[in-house]
């Protein structure tokens, strides 16, 4: 109970000081965390790849972002938690066991741990590393997955094999070591549970876990859990469910911080929305007929949850999809490719794709440095158009292309403008909207009855239109490459 009632009390051993969320208490085991090599290296990995070439500000890292991932896992779950008891103190019944704040306490610091390590797994550039064709032929090599664990049991967290390899198996490999280095014992932390939480992964919780579980639901549930006819073996399940939505799903701590963060340092107001609002309108939602526990909505606070998503959207459209960070999403591409035809590099890279004492090294200035060493040596390299921001030049953009459309469009245009079509470049970016509805529904409504002074359950778009709005959305823009690179091009075909 000690833990429960330091964090009531608001006791922690650091304080970080952050540009969007302000002071982000820490305790001693996230501290223990965030102090490890295989952490500490997110600091060296850009949040956003190079969009700092198109808006300045944007040189955040991953570092900071997993830390403000935690702390608004946190306020959600919290928040959640304050209502309930706010809901429970107009009936008069706001008296909570020893047994329920212990239980409260321990899911807290699980959904902290997991945001904190979500995002651990990602390498250089983030995103752009696993889209660069060398690095993905890497990632799907058939004993990438068993060199990643070799000696090491992964059955608790996997029960088969990737047959191709993601940053979100990354970050559970790198959660395993780290977790094993901490003091988690002292924390009164499972690491199953923690990485259970976290994507691609099929846990079986830890008996802490579940009895807190139990208690939980007791908790939220309240006479009904009692009389109700849920399996006890399924209850602890539902509530992993739970705490994996805050880390990832359709509204979480992940979207909300980089949103607001990248927004925040990319200087734009597109991204904006009202987190305060939001978190004071979520509650825990729960249907023992599904069974189903989850996050849940007030009617009050769809506006929020709406703006949430237009912000969403036009974050996308307006800066991750701009015309010129997309062409240098490519170039960058093409610049890791250009750098693993090296052996050297190439050999480099895939032993720290395979092995955790390597894998902390593999960050964005390795890259850097081998692009200005290309750089140097061919000044007609992609790696010279990254180091000395030389960009595509950008002919024209359409949106919902198909595929056969944009080899029309990029045909016509090389014809209409007199170029050689090996030199018309195609980006794309596709903003996957179209599930929008039906992942929502998985995100009820509270709405109340004002005649029986009772609440029920719906889903969100049998009360709200806003959210069947959105469908998938392609932008495609085209370019020319630079003009050193086609001077290259002219002199190996020619």
């Amino acid at each position: 109970m000690r833990s429960a009632v330091n964090d009531l009390l608001g006791a922690y051993d650091k304080l970080i000081m952050d540009p969007v969320h302000g002071a982000i208490p820490l305790y001693r085991h996230e501290v223990q965390v965030i102090d490890h090599p295989l952490f500490q290296r997110l600091r060296n990995i850009c949040q956003n790849d190079i969009l700092s070439l198109v808006f300045p500000g944007a040189t955040h890292s991953r570092f900071l972002h997993s830390i403000g991932v935690m702390h608004v896992g946190t306020r959600m779950f919290r928040s959640m938690i304050d209502a309930y008891l706010r809901e429970r103190q107009l009936s008069n019944q706001t008296d909570l066991s020893l047994s329920q704040l212990d239980a409260i306490d321990y899911l807290a610091k699980t959904i902290r741990m997991g945001c904190l390590l979500h995002d651990s797994g990602h390498s250089s550039f983030s995103h752009q590393f696993t889209k660069a064709q060398r690095i993905r032929d890497l990632m799907s090599r058939p004993s990438r997955f068993a060199d990643l664990w070799e000696g090491v049991d992964y059955s608790a967290y996997h029960s088969t094999e990737p047959e191709e390899l993601e940053h979100e198996h990354y970050s559970v490999r790198v959660a395993h070591d780290v977790l094993a280095a901490v003091d988690m014992e002292g924390a009164g932390l499972h690491a199953e549970d923690v990485i259970g939480i976290m994507e691609t992964t099929e846990v079986t919780p830890s008996e802490t876990f579940c009895r807190h579980a139990r208690t939980f639901w007791g908790f939220i549930a309240g006479e009904d859990a009692e009389a109700g006819s849920l399996i006890s073996e399924n209850i602890p399940q539902l509530v992993l469910g739970l705490l994996s939505s805050i880390v990832s799903g359709e509204i979480d701590a992940d979207r909300a911080d980089y949103m607001l963060r990248d927004g925040f340092h990319s200087s734009v107001t597109i991204g904006g929305f009202n987190l305060d609002h939001l978190l004071s309108n979520l509650r825990i939602g729960w249907d023992e007929s599904e069974p189903w526990l989850g996050l849940a909505i007030t009617q009050k606070g769809l506006g929020a949850l709406e703006d949430f998503v237009y912000s969403r959207y036009q974050m996308y459209r307006k800066v991750y999809a701009h015309k010129t960070a997309l062409g240098f999403d490519w170039l960058l591409r093409e610049a890791i490719n250009e750098v693993l035809e090296d052996a050297e590099s190439f050999e480099w890279v895939d032993t720290c794709l395979s092995n955790m004492r390597y894998f902390a090294e593999l960050t964005d200035n390795f890259f850097w440095e081998a692009f200005r060493k290309v750089a140097r040596q061919r000044p007609d390299s992609f790696s010279f158009c990254i180091v000395n921001r030389v960009k595509l030049n950008h002919l024209d953009t359409r949106e919902d292309l198909s595929a056969s459309g944009i080899a029309s469009h990029s045909a016509w245009l090389a014809e209409a403008m007199e170029l050689n079509p090996a030199h018309v470049v195609t980006c794309s970016m596709r903003a996957r909207f179209s599930n929008i509805q039906d992942n929502f529904n998985g995100i009820k409504v509270l709405v109340r009855d004002p005649v029986n002074r009772t609440r029920s359950l719906k889903k969100i778009t049998d009360v709200s239109a806003f959210f069947s709005k959105f469908s998938d959305g392609t932008i495609t823009h085209f370019y020319t490459r630079p003009d050193s690179t086609v001077d290259a091009a002219k002199g190996i075909t020619g």
